[in-house]
C-alpha cells in the first residue's frame, strides 16, 4: 500500500511540468521612426479644397468619424450590421469560443450517472456445467455514478488549454481585420463614388461647354465666317467628351454596386444619390506614432502572435503524448437482483482505480506527430515576421501616398489657376479671330484634364488618409 501512494504521489508531483517551449521572440528589425514620416512643407499645399483637421482625440473604434461625415456614419453602421463576410468571421468566433469550452471542461473531472436493468440467462457451457443443466434466468438492477479525470502529467491538458485559447484569440483578431478591412473599404468606396460624382459634374459642365461652341460653330460656318475643319473639331470635341463621360458614368455604377454589396443589399436594390466631393472635405491629420505601438494595434499582427503562442503550445501537448498518462477512475452505485432491493444500504458496490498508459510501440507515430507541430510553430514564426514586415510596409507606403498627393496638390493649384486663365484667353483670341479653333480647343482640354486632376485628388487625399487608418490598425494614438 505504501508502494501505491509513492507511485501515485510522484505522479502527482510531475503534474504541471510542461514540454512546451518558450514562445518565440522574432527580431523584426523596428526602427525608432517611420521613414516616410516626414512630410515636407510646400507652399500652396494648404489649399482651398483641404483643411487639415487634427483629430488625435477620435477614438480607435469609430476612426471615420474624424472625417464629420453623418453620411458616412449611417454607411459605416450599416455594413457593420449587414454585411455577409463580417457575419461569417463573428460566426467563426463563436465556434472557437466554443472549441476553448470544450478544452478547458478535459481539466475537470468527467461525471456520469447511469441507471438499468437487464435479465440474462446463461448456457450451461458457459456456466462450466454439463449440457443439458438446467439454467434458470436472472435479473440484475443497476444504478450510480461514475468519474473520470486525467491527471495532468507534462501539461498535456494545460497546453491544449493554452493551444485553444490562442486559437480563440487569433479568431477574434481575424474578426476584428475583417472589420477594419469593412470599414476601411465602405469609406474608400464611398470617397470614390463622391470623386466620380465631382468629375462628372466637370465633365458635365464641359459637355454643355463643347455643345454651345458648336452651335456657334455651326452659326459661323453658315455665315462664312470659319471653315468647315472647325465645324469637324468641335463636333469631334464635344463627342470625345460625352464618351469621357459616359466610360466615367459606368465606373461611378460599379463603384456603387461594390458599395452595396459592402453594405450587404443587392445592386439592384441600392441607390447613392449623387453627392460630388467638395472643396471644403474635412480629412484628418493622421500622426502615424512610433513603429513599435504599431505592433499592438494591428489586429493582423495579433492574429500572427497568437498563431505563434497556440504552435508553441500544441507543440508540448504533442510532446507529453510520448510519456506516461494517469487516468483515475471512481464509480459508486448499487446493484440488486430485485428491484424492491436496489437501494438497499447492502446492494452498494463501488469500484476506484488508477491507471498508468505509456506508449511502447508505436510504429514512429508520436515522433512524426511532434516534428509536425515543431514545422508548424517554425511556419507561424515566419508567418509572424511577414505580417509584421507587411504592417510596416503598408503605413510607408501610405506615408508615401500622402506624401505625393500632398506635393501633387501645391502644383495642381497653381496649374489650375494658370489653365483656366489660358483657357479665357484663349476663348478672346479665337472669338476676335486672333487664334485658330485647335488652339481654343487644346486649352481647352488642357483646362478639364487639370480640373479633373484637382478633383481625384481631393478624394485621393481622403482614400489615402483611409489608408493609413487601415495600415495603423484602425486608429492611432496623440504623439
Amino acid at each position: 500500500m505504501t508502494l501505491k501512494f509513492s507511485a501515485l504521489a510522484a505522479a502527482l508531483v510531475l503534474a504541471g511540468c510542461s514540454l512546451a517551449p518558450s514562445v518565440p521572440t522574432p527580431d523584426v528589425g523596428i526602427t525608432p521612426a517611420f521613414k516616410e514620416n516626414q512630410i515636407p512643407e510646400l507652399p500652396g499645399t494648404q489649399g482651398t479644397w483641404k483643411p487639415a483637421v487634427p483629430s488625435e482625440a477620435v477614438a480607435r473604434g469609430a476612426w471615420w468619424t474624424s472625417f464629420g461625415d453623418t453620411q458616412l456614419d449611417e454607411l459605416e453602421e450599416r455594413a457593420a450590421q449587414a454585411n455577409p463576410t463580417l457575419a461569417s468571421a463573428a460566426a467563426r468566433v463563436k465556434a472557437a469560443r466554443s472549441t476553448l469550452r470544450s478544452a478547458q471542461a478535459d481539466r475537470l473531472p468527467q461525471v456520469t450517472a447511469s441507471a438499468g436493468a437487464s435479465r440474462s440467462r446463461q448456457a450451461p457451457a458457459e456456466a462450466g456445467l454439463a449440457d443439458g443443466t438446467p439454467m434458470s434466468a436472472s435479473n440484475l438492477a443497476r444504478a450510480g455514478l461514475g468519474a473520470t479525470y486525467e491527471v495532468d502529467l507534462f501539461r498535456r491538458v494545460g497546453n491544449t488549454v493554452t493551444a485553444a485559447r490562442a486559437d480563440a484569440g487569433r479568431v477574434e483578431a481575424d474578426y476584428r481585420s475583417v472589420l477594419l478591412a469593412l470599414q476601411g473599404d465602405v469609406a474608400q468606396t464611398y470617397f470614390a463614388i463622391r470623386t466620380a460624382d465631382a468629375e462628372l459634374a466637370q465633365i458635365d459642365s464641359t459637355v454643355k461647354l463643347r455643345d454651345e461652341n458648336a452651335r456657334l460653330i455651326d452659326k459661323r460656318f453658315q455665315a462664312g465666317d470659319v471653315a468647315e475643319i472647325d465645324v469637324a473639331r468641335s463636333r469631334t470635341e464635344l463627342a470625345t467628351v460625352q464618351a469621357e463621360a459616359a466610360a466615367l458614368r459606368g465606373d461611378r455604377a460599379r463603384l456603387e454596386h461594390a458599395l452595396a454589396l459592402l453594405l450587404g443589399e443587392a445592386p439592384a436594390n441600392f441607390r447613392f444619390d449623387v453627392a460630388p466631393l467638395t472643396d471644403t472635405v474635412q480629412v484628418p491629420v493622421v500622426p502615424p506614432g512610433l513603429p513599435s505601438a504599431l505592433l499592438e494595434r494591428r489586429p493582423d499582427v495579433a492574429a500572427a502572435q497568437l498563431s505563434m503562442q497556440a504552435a508553441t503550445a500544441r507543440v508540448g501537448a504533442t510532446k507529453a503524448a510520448i510519456f506516461p498518462a494517469l487516468a483515475l477512475t471512481a464509480n459508486a452505485g448499487y446493484a440488486s437482483a430485485e428491484l424492491e432491493n436496489l437501494f438497499k444500504w447492502d446492494a452498494r458496490s463501488w469500484l476506484v482505480g488508477a491507471v498508468f498508459s505509456l506508449p511502447i510501440i508505436d510504429g514512429g507515430r508520436n515522433k512524426a506527430a511532434v516534428s509536425r507541430v515543431e514545422a508548424q510553430l517554425e511556419g507561424a514564426v515566419a508567418d509572424y515576421r511577414q505580417s509584421v514586415l507587411q504592417a510596416f510596409a503598408d503605413v510607408e507606403g501610405s506615408l508615401a501616398g500622402l506624401r505625393s498627393v500632398r506635393e501633387r496638390v501645391a502644383y495642381t493649384d497653381t496649374a489650375v489657376g494658370s489653365a483656366r486663365r489660358a483657357a479665357a484667353l484663349a476663348d478672346k483670341r479665337y472669338r476676335a479671330g486672333e487664334d485658330s479653333y485647335f488652339q481654343l480647343m487644346d486649352a481647352q482640354r488642357n483646362l478639364l484634364t487639370i480640373e479633373r486632376q484637382a478633383v481625384q485628388l481631393r478624394g485621393l487625399w481622403a482614400t489615402n488618409t483611409v489608408g493609413l487608418i487601415r495600415s495603423l490598425g484602425g486608429g492611432w494614438q496623440a504623439p
